[in-house]
């Protein structure tokens, strides 16, 4: 055993395999963690590796103590029986598993889950996790996020690998995680390791306060996000020139972000007036959205004077041609219409965008037109590619609040020639807009 001067890395002999463990002092006692067993890739180097890493964040005041009661060692059942895989074993082979059979971004999204999971079930033997260790790890989370709150608060954030700042983990993000637990968990029941998930139910979750749905209540706040792009569009400033297409597609067809990033010209059908989506995260988003006559006219006139429109070429690739992924889409393109369509706005005394406007909430705007033109529940539904109406009924109690008017300005807007009639208001030059950063 290799003994530091302010803790240990222990080396440990169990009924599953050769181990390694941790002993060190923090806030006054002496603490025990273990690692994992080297069928789980743990190796004394990384070992001495992680003792470093507890003992820095001891120091810091951010190291928060495992549950002793629950964070038990990996142990024999008392007839010599091995105690069944680590979590971490079982949980890394279902990974690699079923990498081949599911989609990128889904892989990617179980990585980033179990890089929150595995530090803390990790050399726990599945049939050991309960419901205590789930609720366990729940207020772990939430105790970390409260740390990394508070030193943001204090303009001293705690900062990570490449030093990275480390931000709190909201709770809906929190439950994201336990819902990883609980899928992972079921196979270990259908496969013996558990008699029942202790993953599951309502009340492992955080209780998470609803939010007010963001959509643009308004034609001329959709009018003003349109102009905005187009402005950018035409300006020298900025090298892309497809930003009114891509916001009136968000608006007027309701995609989601990797959805628009992935469509293809040969996912467009000018002529019969529809997008099929043929890249979707559910079966229930591979659908057939009918095109609007705004929209339509908009990709038109988008297809013409684009400089690669073959079948197989993006409908909205980068400037060197690739494809867009969200961050690009939300940060680079619809940051900036947003930005310009509030100082539009603002300088006619009408009150700015919602706060909180991303690609997603723009498919609430979508819903909404869509009942102001008299679609069914199960249409809009459809178009959407949901599977759960309490979402559409959502969208269609707060549009049916809408004065009758707004009603038909929105209809307007989708049938018309793509241009609201507003109430006479001082003609706004681009000259007097303060400049976009």
């Amino acid at each position: 055993m290799a003994a530091r001067s302010q803790g240990q890395v222990l080396e440990r002999v169990w009924k599953s395999g050769r181990g390694y463990a941790l002993r060190f002092p923090a806030y006054g006692e002496r603490q025990y963690v273990t690692l994992g067993l080297e069928r789980d890739g743990w190796t004394r180097e990384r070992a001495e590796q992680e003792l470093a890493n507890v003992l820095a964040d001891v120091r810091r005041g951010i190291w928060i103590a495992p549950d002793r009661h629950h964070r038990r060692s990996p142990r024999d059942d008392g007839n010599g029986a091995e105690p069944g895989p680590t979590f971490g074993g079982f949980a890394g082979d279902l990974l690699l598993a079923r990498k081949a059979e599911v989609a990128q971004r889904t892989h990617e999204y179980l990585e980033w889950a179990l890089a929150h999971l595995l530090p803390y079930f990790g050399p726990w033997p599945v049939g050991e996790i309960d419901i205590e260790a789930v609720d366990g790890y729940r207020r772990h989370k939430t105790e970390q996020a409260e740390l990394r709150r508070r030193a943001i608060e204090r303009r001293k954030p705690l900062t990570g690998e490449h030093g990275r700042v480390l931000r709190p983990l909201s709770p809906v993000s929190i439950n994201k995680t336990i819902e990883v637990l609980q899928s992972i968990l079921a196979l270990a029941v259908e496969y013996g390791h558990l008699p029942k998930n202790p993953a599951a139910g309502r009340r492992r979750r955080l209780k998470v306060p609803p939010r007010r749905p963001v959509h643009l209540d308004t034609t001329e706040q959709i009018q003003a996000l349109l102009d905005a792009a187009g402005e950018l569009d035409r300006s020298r400033r900025w090298r892309a020139s497809d930003r009114r297409a891509i916001v009136a597609t968000l608006i007027f067809a309701g995609p989601r972000a990797h959805e628009l990033c992935y469509l293809l010209w040969r996912d467009v059908d000018l002529a019969n007036g529809r997008i099929n989506v043929g890249r979707s995260k559910t079966q229930a988003g591979l659908r057939e959205i009918p095109l609007l006559p705004v929209l339509r006219n908009e990709l038109a006139a988008h297809k013409a004077r684009s400089y690669r429109a073959g079948p197989d070429d993006p409908v909205f690739p980068t400037g060197t041609g690739g494809i867009r992924d969200k961050d690009n889409l939300r940060n680079r393109i619809l940051a900036a219409a947003i930005e310009r369509a509030d100082q539009r706005l603002i300088a006619r005394d009408l009150p700015p965008l919602p706060a909180g406007l991303t690609p997603h909430k723009l498919r609430h705007t979508f819903a909404s037109i869509l009942v102001a033109c008299g679609e069914d529940p199960a249409s809009v539904m459809a178009q959407l590619g949901h599977t759960d109406p309490k979402f559409t009924l959502r969208v269609y109690t707060h549009m049916m609040r809408r004065e009758p008017a707004e009603r038909e300005r929105l209809k307007a807007l989708v049938y018309g020639d793509g241009v609201v009639s507003a109430p006479s208001r001082p003609v706004i030059h681009e000259r007097d807009l303060p400049r976009a950063a």
